[in-house]
């Protein structure tokens, strides 16, 4: 049976063991920088043991995960002393396989193994591994066989060469991080009239997850809603008249994310092009930048 090994007994690595254990995999051997961490990974393994140092378990393992932050991938790559035969493979969203060189001129198969997933906590974590896409960057065997966890985690899985990895990494950052930042600008907003912070959160939330629905449900362009979608440029006008007044360091952001969205709105066909250049007439005036005439459609 394929001997796993950890190397950064973090949130990814504590998912990751935990759910692949539940699945059948051999998990042998974790360390972590601190071994408290480490061993509260192992409570819920049996037969896995917690070592003083890395190079135990890349003695130990038969495919190590190395799961700690990614400026420190590189030196363990380069410091373990590894053998022909052993898979090492990091869970980095923006760096491909080149900084597991050193371990490759060993004899290694190495490989990114990253789950496009937000983990909050080490049990959130947990919860939301499985059913996530995996990022894999791999040749075989290793890549059959991180396709083959992939599905054990009842996940899905997309295949990346080394060159795709920080635009797919981008991405990811647009989708979820960056959903944060939206929803604590328009927190923002309702502090304008007196809603607290976590009540105005609260309050969008049905809101939000009416939004995801509708994109997994209905997808794009068709979900759009909204003022652009239906041209509507009284309304965004009086947005643009009030945040000028109420919110000046909102205008920029808002103005360059509705012009992102009148490409969309002319995709779901509730515009037509005049009604998308007065769009983008009046929201340009507000950005930071100058559109020097170019629509974005």
């Amino acid at each position: 049976m394929l001997k796993i090994g950890i190397i950064g007994a973090g949130t990814v690595g504590t998912a990751l063991a935990t759910r692949l254990n539940e699945q059948g995999y051999k998990v042998a051997a974790v360390s972590s920088r601190t071994r408290t961490s480490a061993e509260k990974l192992v409570q819920s393994i049996d037969n896995c043991k917690v070592v003083d140092n890395n190079q135990c378990v890349a003695d130990t393992a038969d495919l190590v995960f190395i799961t700690t932050p990614d400026s420190v991938i590189p030196a363990i790559a380069s410091e373990l002393r590894w053998h022909k035969g052993q898979s090492v493979v990091h869970c980095s969203g923006a760096d491909s396989i080149e900084i597991l060189q050193p371990a490759r001129q060993m004899g290694t198969d190495v490989g990114v193994f990253h789950p496009l997933q937000t983990f909050a906590s080490v049990k959130q974590a947990i919860d939301n591994i499985p059913g996530s896409t995996f990022a894999i960057e791999a040749e075989e065997p290793l890549l059959t066989t991180l396709k083959q966890m992939s599905d054990a985690l009842n996940g899905n899985w997309i295949e990346l060469k080394a060159s795709d990895k920080v635009m797919y990494h981008a991405a990811a950052v647009i989708a979820s991080n960056y959903l944060v930042t939206l929803v604590k600008l328009a927190d923002d907003l309702w502090q304008t009239f007196g809603i607290p912070r976590e009540q105005a959160t609260q309050a969008l939330l049905p809101l939000l997850k009416g939004t995801l629905n509708n994109i997994a449900n209905v997808g794009i362009p068709q979900c759009l809603t909204g003022p652009i979608a239906r041209g509507d440029t009284v309304t965004v006008k009086k947005h643009l008249d009030s945040l000028k007044k109420e919110a000046p360091d909102v205008l920029s952001t808002y103005c360059e994310l509705g012009l992102q969205t009148i490409p969309i709105a002319l995709a779901k066909g509730k515009i037509d092009e005049d009604k998308a250049d007065e769009l983008l007439a009046l929201l340009d005036t507000g950005t930071k930048r100058k559109s020097n005439g170019k629509s974005p459609h």
